[in-house]
């Protein structure tokens, strides 16, 4: 469960004794006191503000690592943060950039860069603020500026991967359906017309067919109706209640669920590998792999990973108990813990881990799409079935 945070405005007495003034982001009062504390600042005043955020849906990742790569080069040049922030606002599409205008007010009212993206309720992934959050507390915000906008294209990369490797299948789909659908409302009806005047007993085959196409015809609202309440409520199911249980069971499925679990591992090991680069502990790490995973099975396996990394066993073996990632990458992250180079070898985990995902949706694929040139070609087939018994029978006669 995410916990909710509230905007505090804030007046506090720096360490030579100038007074500071701004906004930040913490789930408590108490929490907002503590952050100013690590910020060496001593809290004076403290109200929660009604602050104006930037809400709505999660900027691409493509967009995001554009605008994080400007800041970081920008940054590495010896640029103050906060222009850097102003500057790169101009490469980025509305929504982002009025986040980055509201985050450059709030670096300039004393907020860190970490606690102003948050601001942006959703627009900026959590694992990427907690990557901020942690490159600033380790004084090393420039490579946590590198890294997230390293994580931010692999993840755009592998996602137009998977959007390009599912193109031609659905548009198989598509206008497949849209061709059957024409032959079944439009054609047959026709070929019935021409039927009804012969007084001749039709053909098994064809009776079947005017009856599924007067199906269509007559009742075509009730069933789209009830497809698409079927679906809606389907949906409804998977995206509330039965989350967890929809993504148990397509984990259990033959080539989906090892598709699912690359997938998942692949986008984990990048934010792993990231994260501890930028210096945060294990723990945090793995909770930034459970949120940037996108499967809240998946999620789950690592919540139980987390808990045996906490009472002292090693990371790797925790994950691979629990499934956490595929069998491969927990290999990768055993070699990376044993040698140091945890950070690198889940980096590397990851990339793996996308190529084997790529390279098992292209093999479903395969199959699916002759499968589906079978299934529209075997009904147009029917079709001609149908239609050429009745046609002949009428020749005979």
């Amino acid at each position: 469960m995410v916990t909710p945070v509230t905007s505090y405005r804030y007046r506090a007495a720096r360490a030579d004794g100038r007074i500071a003034s701004g906004r930040l982001t913490a789930p408590s009062p108490t929490a907002a006191s503590a952050l100013l504390l690590e910020r060496n600042l001593h809290p004076i005043a403290l109200s929660p503000s009604a602050e104006t955020s930037v809400t709505g849906r999660r900027a691409s990742p493509r967009d995001l690592a554009v605008v994080f790569r400007s800041i970081a080069s920008l940054v590495a040049a010896g640029v103050p943060l906060e222009r850097a922030v102003a500057s790169s606002a101009a490469l980025a599409r509305k929504q982002l950039r009025e986040l980055l205008l509201l985050t450059q007010q709030q670096l300039a009212e004393g907020s860190s860069l970490a606690a102003a993206l948050e601001s942006g309720k959703g627009a900026v992934p959590p694992v990427i603020v907690g990557m901020i959050r942690a490159g600033e507390r380790g004084s090393r915000l420039g490579p946590a500026l590198e890294q997230a906008a390293a994580h931010l294209e692999q993840e755009a990369e592998l996602a137009s991967s998977l959007r390009q490797a599912l193109a031609y299948p659905m548009l198989l789909l598509v206008t497949g359906s849209i061709s059957v659908g024409v032959i079944v409302t439009v054609v047959v009806p026709r070929f019935a017309e021409l039927l009804e005047g012969s007084g001749q007993a039709l053909p098994a085959a064809t009776r079947m067919l005017l009856w599924v196409s007067g199906l269509g015809v007559r009742d075509s609202g009730a069933v789209v109706g009830i497809l698409v309440v079927g679906v809606a409520a389907f949906i409804a199911w998977g995206r509330g209640p039965g989350r967890l249980e929809l993504g148990r069971l397509l984990l259990q499925l033959p080539l989906i669920g090892s598709i699912r679990h690359a997938l998942a591992t692949s986008r984990a090991c990048h934010a792993l590998g990231s994260t501890l680069e930028c210096g945060m502990p294990a723990l945090a790490a793995i909770d930034a792999a459970r949120e940037a995973a996108g499967d809240v099975a998946i999620a789950e396996r690592g919540g139980r990973a987390r808990e045996r990394v906490a009472r002292g066993e090693p990371l790797a073996a925790s994950l691979e108990r629990e499934q956490f990632v595929t069998p491969l990458a927990a290999q990768l992250l055993a070699v990376g813990e044993g040698s140091g180079r945890l950070a690198t070898m889940a980096s590397r985990a990851g990339a793996l881990s996308a190529r084997e995902a790529e390279r098992q949706l292209r093999t479903a694929l395969s199959l699916l799409e002759p499968a589906l040139i079978a299934l529209f070609g075997g009904v147009v087939m029917l079709v001609a079935i149908g239609i050429l018994q009745a046609v002949y029978g009428l020749r005979v006669a």
